[in-house]
């Protein structure tokens, strides 16, 4: 069995199902591969999936390791685009490529590394790990939330993950967008920034969706 295409299967399977989708054919449409069908019945047979007419599902086995290379792709992404200000397209490549040779504790060192991301840069949920549910000191992460910010730091906004979708416009129109740099300056009772010529103060939900990276001041 090609474990590369094997693996392939299993991140689309779990990518699918996210949309609501369980079926075969669009596991074969999506990935293109002439060898994908004769894939997947391998690995029914070694226990990863099961199938049924045109469905198709995770067996415990499978869920983990499509869990797994979900998690290390999308982390990948976030460290490449938004880290390293990788293109997106080149971003994705790359991810695809090293999602098959990360191991746990890096995968989880990388994830301390970005203040533990909930998405990927295309908006997709992070599968969370045993780093994400407590402190790791051994890593200090390079990614933070602006509440974690030290006050009268400045930082990089890195990515936003705003709760409600029409909130991304309303930060624009302040000049709260990735790239920019902004001061804080206070948190209590409310947190107020600095970008550019601009104050302005936001409530801490906000401040909890919004993801610096600290700058060193010159």
């Amino acid at each position: 069995m090609d474990k590369k295409l094997r693996d392939e299967i299993l991140e689309l399977i779990w990518s699918l199902r996210e949309k609501g989708s369980k079926s075969c054919a669009d596991v074969v449409s999506g990935l293109g591969e002439s060898e994908t069908t004769d894939t997947m019945s391998k690995m029914e047979k070694s226990g990863l999936v099961t199938m049924s007419d045109d469905t198709i599902e995770l067996t415990d086995k499978g869920e983990v390791r499509a869990r797994d290379l979900t998690r290390r792709h999308r982390l990948a992404e976030r460290l490449f685009h938004d880290v390293l200000d990788v293109s997106m397209q080149e971003s994705e490549e790359t991810a695809c490529e090293i999602e098959h040779f990360l191991s746990p504790s890096v995968t989880d060192s990388v994830c301390s590394f970005l203040g533990h991301p909930p998405t990927c840069p295309h908006g997709k949920p992070i599968p969370r790990g045993d780093c994400c549910s407590k402190y790791r000191k051994e890593v200090k992460p390079l990614v933070m939330k602006l509440k974690e910010l030290e006050g009268g730091k400045k930082g990089r906004i890195v990515f936003i993950v705003p709760s409600d979708s029409t909130r991304l416009e309303r930060l624009a129109s302040m000049g709260i967008v990735p790239g920019s740099i902004v001061k804080l300056k206070q948190k209590r009772p409310s947190f107020v920034l600095e970008i550019e010529e601009t104050t302005l103060a936001v409530d801490a939900l906000i401040a909890e969706e919004i993801y610096v990276k600290e700058t060193i001041a010159s």
